[in-house]
C-alpha cells in the first residue's frame, strides 16, 4: 500500500525526448487549424492577429504543462495550487474568443496526455460547426439616438409611439435642465419597414423642430454589442 501511494505521488518515471516532441508537434499542426478557423470566422475590426497567434502558444503552454505533470499527482496538484493564485483579467471583445480558448487548453490536454485522436476528431467537428456558423453576427439591432430640447419631450415620445408602436424599446433617456437625450432600440426589420413610409423618421424627427442631432447605429459584434 506505501509503495503504491508513493508511486502514484512521484509519477510513472520521465518521458522520453522523442514522446515529448511528438506531442508537442501534434499540438503545433492542430493549433494552426484553430488559427486557420479564428481567421476564417472572424472578420472587420473583431479579428485580432495577437490573440489568433496567442491561440497556437497557448496550445503548445497547456501540452507542456501536461506533459511535465504526467501521472505525478503531487506535482498536479502543486500546479493546480499555483494556478489558482494567478487572477486573468484580459478583455474579451468576442464572446466566441471564450470558446477558442476552451477550445485551445483542451487541445493542449489532449495532446499533452498522448490522445491524439481525441484532440483531432475533436477539432475536426468543431472547426467545420465554426466554418458553417462562425461569421453569424448579432446585425439585427438598430439603435436611434436622439437630442432635442426639454419643451420637445412629450411630442418626440409620441412620434416614436406612432411611428413603431411598441416595438421601439427606450433603453436610455438623459435629461438636463434645457435638453433631452432618447436612445431607442429596435430591429432592423421595423427599421427598413419604416424607410417604405411617405415621409422618412428622420425628415418626421426634425420636423419637430428644436433638434440637436438624430443618429442611427447598427448594434452588431464590430461595435462590442
Amino acid at each position: 500500500m506505501r509503495e503504491t501511494l508513493v508511486e502514484m505521488l512521484s509519477g510513472a518515471g520521465e518521458l522520453s525526448v522523442e514522446t515529448i516532441v511528438i506531442r508537442l508537434a501534434a499540438a503545433a499542426v492542430i493549433s494552426c487549424f484553430i488559427f486557420l478557423s479564428y481567421w476564417l470566422s472572424h472578420s472587420g475590426s473583431i479579428y485580432s492577429k495577437k490573440f489568433n497567434v496567442s491561440l497556437v502558444a497557448m496550445t503548445l503552454v497547456t501540452t507542456t504543462v501536461m506533459i511535465v505533470i504526467g501521472n505525478n499527482l503531487a506535482l498536479s496538484l502543486g500546479m493546480v495550487g499555483a494556478l489558482s493564485i494567478v487572477r486573468y483579467r484580459t478583455a474579451i471583445k468576442d464572446t466566441r474568443d471564450t470558446l477558442y480558448i476552451f477550445w485551445t487548453i483542451v487541445v493542449g490536454i489532449c495532446c499533452g496526455a498522448g490522445d491524439f485522436r481525441v484532440a483531432g476528431i475533436g477539432t475536426a467537428f468543431v472547426f467545420v460547426m465554426l466554418l458553417l456558423f462562425g461569421r453569424i453576427k448579432n446585425d439585427n439591432r438598430v439603435l436611434m439616438i436622439i437630442r432635442t430640447t426639454r419643451t420637445n419631450e412629450q411630442r418626440l415620445e409620441a412620434l416614436i409611439f406612432q411611428r413603431f408602436s411598441r416595438k421601439a424599446t427606450l433603453r436610455v433617456k438623459n435629461t438636463t435642465d434645457t435638453s433631452v437625450e432618447f436612445i431607442y432600440e429596435l430591429s432592423r426589420r421595423v427599421m427598413n419597414k419604416d424607410r417604405k413610409s411617405t415621409q422618412s423618421i428622420t425628415d418626421a424627427v426634425y420636423a419637430l423642430g428644436n433638434i440637436e442631432y438624430f443618429n442611427t447605429v447598427a448594434q452588431n459584434d464590430d461595435i462590442g454589442s
